[in-house]
């Protein structure tokens, strides 16, 4: 069965308080300011769901068609982040755009800081969420950077791509409600946010169940991954990386894959050492079409990925509709 897909589709309803939320800059025109700001509509999703609707929740970057790697932050971008009373990025050289954004006086919430293999997590877990923690990761972060695409800055080494790790998303989540109480007491009910954050993380502990699931049924099983950004959906499933080395991160740095290796990628994929393929919807080229064409020609399932929500998705339904997809890739 060949799999191919352009944007994940929508799973549940989803509330006008949510569609309204996540709106980025270009629709928030009446917007002045916006206590609190996302670098993209995925992360301004798990922030809204926490606030429900007690506040709007804006992102920089809303269009499913912008690659947030390059993004050029406008005039108007800076005013609303550094405007925010609480500014959520990812971190690790993805929204590089958003260092030169943030207002001294903003409380930051970096996702990154709460993956377990980011630089100073590796063997305690990504609990260590107090100040001086982050005060560690970030000088972590600043010293282990190295070029990256589209001219931002990279850790070597490091995937990230982190919304695509639930477990992460659960950690992020509980520290988002714990600097929004902080940061907004007047605004957010107490009550309600510690309502709707065990609401939303029992909802991301329902997709962790689901990728253990697949995890059992398909340990070991091959992934073709032409950029990096499924490597935690892929990890979780179980899934073993089969990917040439240096295919997938000269595509995600906009670079040719060198002869020899896209060869190595087409002979993996004819082999059958893939059991599915996974690409990054919103990015590639020739090399990624090859090895679209390859699968299509090899009988293997390919499942599109893309670096933000789809329109009228919340967090949860993107993903679930990721894990669906990969489901039905890998039942064949």
């Amino acid at each position: 069965m060949i799999l191919r897909r352009t944007a994940p589709v929508t799973l549940l309803a989803v509330s006008a308080v949510a569609l309204a939320g996540c709106a980025g800059t270009g629709s928030a025109e009446g917007s002045e300011k916006a206590p609190i700001v996302a670098s993209t509509d995925v992360y301004a999703s798990l922030a809204q769901a926490l606030v429900g609707d007690a506040t709007e929740v804006v992102a920089v970057i809303d269009d499913a068609g912008q690659d947030p790697h390059g993004y050029e932050a406008s005039a108007r971008d800076r005013l609303l982040v550094q405007d925010a009373t609480l500014v959520i990025e990812n971190g690790g050289g993805y929204d590089g755009f958003m260092d030169e954004l943030i207002g001294e006086d903003a409380a930051v919430v970096t996702a990154v800081e709460y993956a377990h293999d980011f630089p100073g997590n590796e063997g305690h877990g990504a609990e260590a969420s107090d100040d001086a923690a982050h005060e560690e990761h970030a000088e972590d972060e600043e010293h282990a950077e190295g070029e990256g695409h589209e001219g931002h800055d990279h850790i070597e080494g490091f995937n990230e791509h982190v919304w695509y790790d639930a477990h992460t998303m659960i950690h992020l989540v509980e520290a988002l409600a714990e600097e929004i109480g902080h940061e907004l007491p007047d605004l957010v009910d107490a009550g309600e946010l510690e309502a709707n954050r065990d609401a939303l993380i029992a909802e991301l502990e329902g997709l962790e169940g689901r990728l253990e699931a697949l995890h059992t049924a398909h340990e070991g099983e091959g992934v073709f991954l032409t950029e990096p950004i499924g490597g935690y959906l892929a990890a979780a499933a179980g899934l073993s990386d089969v990917t040439p080395e240096g295919f997938a991160e000269s595509v995600e740095e906009g670079q040719d894959v060198p002869p020899a290796t896209l060869l190595d990628a087409t002979r993996v994929i004819e082999a059958g050492d893939a059991a599915v393929i996974l690409v990054n919807a919103q990015t590639g080229g020739a090399e990624t079409e090859r090895v679209i064409q390859t699968a299509e020609g090899a009988d293997v399932p390919v499942v599109e990925l893309s670096e933000l929500l789809g329109d009228g998705q919340s967090y949860i339904d993107w993903m679930g509709a990721n894990v669906d997809a990969l489901e039905e890739a890998l039942a064949g």
